[in-house]
């Protein structure tokens, strides 16, 4: 029997839903962005058109579609569908599933569906439970995860998976979504006002659509049309994604635009860190390491700067010590560079592990005990502020005598390759 207070509240839903919500696509043709995996007879596009898509992950930024990739797979389909929150499912609710999939394959031939949110959410026992099913065929995976499935999904379930890639809409993507947003809320909107609130969207689309339903109810409130200002106070303040994959991918490409002395690049991606959040002594740290990895004795003062740096930020702490870290990433980026003192340590670390610890020439051993020189300890050492020839002296143990670990390649800065004997 029908629930009287269900169905009106079904019916209220769908007018009250989100703007985003509202404006779903319902077939690929609807769908904007994604041309590099949905373009004109793509093998995704082909496979959810024909109606044999397998097991996928859908894996990119929110706002992207893979949702919205997920429902038109559920309306393109044959099979019987299935969602599933890995926010609130349990292992209970996946057997659940598994087993009703396996009663409509050997029912009546129908095939299953599954569709789970959030996948990185699910943990390894839930991952688990799923992993056969998907194995023998009994249910077609659909995930959809923000994080890097490599990291948060188990190798045996992901390797019988396609991985899809989604990326951020590009402005003109976002302008499109929103002329259609635009249309549905009544509202005038000129493309330069677009263009405002998809470069505050940052490639998500449901945040663009958001932003223009709340600037667009705030202008209908004061009777006025949509302008600038209303965008700036509905966007306040634009969302910076700094999750576990942005941590990884920003804070290497902050190391690698010091290393590769771009200093506008560093000083953005420092920017990018500080305004999500980042610990600033784990910048610091970082600075301090990419001082001798990566500029080392061409300027032995990077190290000198990357070291105030972090205890100026101990000091002041930031907001003020931004400075301070803005300061050491500039100079290190612009600081000549050499990773000879990297190469030397490496390599002799491996002769260290591979040959163990090679005793000293016994000129160089300990001699300040008596008796010491009845070993040979000490004997024929030559002292090089008496006698230059000690300058000439190899101190490698005898196995290693000729070996070269510090050997800078060209001359940077203060460091000069050293002369071949």
């Amino acid at each position: 029997m029908s629930d009287l207070f269900a169905d009106a509240a079904s019916e209220r839903a769908a007018t009250a839903a989100p703007l985003a919500s509202r404006l779903r696509p319902r077939t690929l043709d609807d769908f904007v962005g994604q041309r590099h995996i949905l373009g004109e007879r793509s093998a995704l596009r082909l496979a959810i058109a024909e109606d044999r898509l397998r097991s996928v992950i859908f894996y990119g930024p929110p706002g992207s579609g893979k949702t919205t990739l997920a429902r038109i797979v559920a309306s393109a389909t044959g099979a019987a569908f299935e969602e599933l929150s890995a926010v609130s499912a349990t292992v209970a609710d996946v057997r659940g599933a598994i087993q009703r999939a396996r009663d409509r394959l050997g029912g009546n031939a129908q095939r299953t569906t599954l569709f789970l949110d959030e996948i990185h959410r699910f943990n390894k026992s839930q991952q688990d439970a799923l992993l056969p099913a998907v194995e023998e065929g009994l249910l077609t995976l659909v995930g959809a995860t923000t994080e890097n499935p490599y990291f948060e999904v188990n190798a045996a379930l992901l390797s019988r998976c396609q991985l899809y890639t989604l990326e951020a809409l590009a402005p003109d993507e976002v302008v499109t979504i929103l002329r259609r947003g635009a249309a549905e809320i009544g509202v005038e909107a000129a493309d330069e006002l677009l263009a405002l609130v998809a470069g505050r969207a940052g490639g998500d689309a449901r945040t663009a659509l958001g932003i223009l339903e709340l600037a667009g109810e705030t202008a209908r409130a004061e009777r006025s049309p949509l302008t600038a200002a209303h965008i700036d106070d509905a966007a306040h303040k634009r969302p910076i994604v700094h999750d576990r994959d942005a941590h990884y991918d920003v804070t290497s490409a902050f190391i690698k635009s010091m290393r590769g002395s771009d200093p506008d690049a560093a000083v953005y991606y420092l920017a990018v860190m500080l305004e999500a959040g980042e610990d600033p002594r784990f910048i610091a740290r970082r600075m301090v390491i990419l001082a001798s990895e990566d500029v080392g004795n061409a300027d032995p003062r990077a190290l000198q700067v990357a070291v105030a740096a972090a205890h100026a930020l101990e000091h002041v702490g930031l907001p003020e010590a931004q400075l301070n870290l803005a300061q050491a990433a500039i100079y290190l980026a612009q600081a000549p560079k050499s990773n000879a003192v990297t190469r030397a340590i490496m390599a002799a670390r491996r002769d260290a592990r591979e040959r163990g610890s090679l005793r000293p020439p016994a000129a160089l051993r300990d001699a300040h005990y008596a008796g010491a020189k009845t070993f040979g300890h000490g004997v024929g050492y030559v002292y090089p502020h008496d006698d230059p020839r000690g300058f000439e002296f190899d101190h490698l143990p005898d196995e290693l005598q000729g070996t070269r670990y510090y050997e800078p390649r060209r001359e940077s800065g203060e460091e000069r390759p050293r002369p071949r004997d």
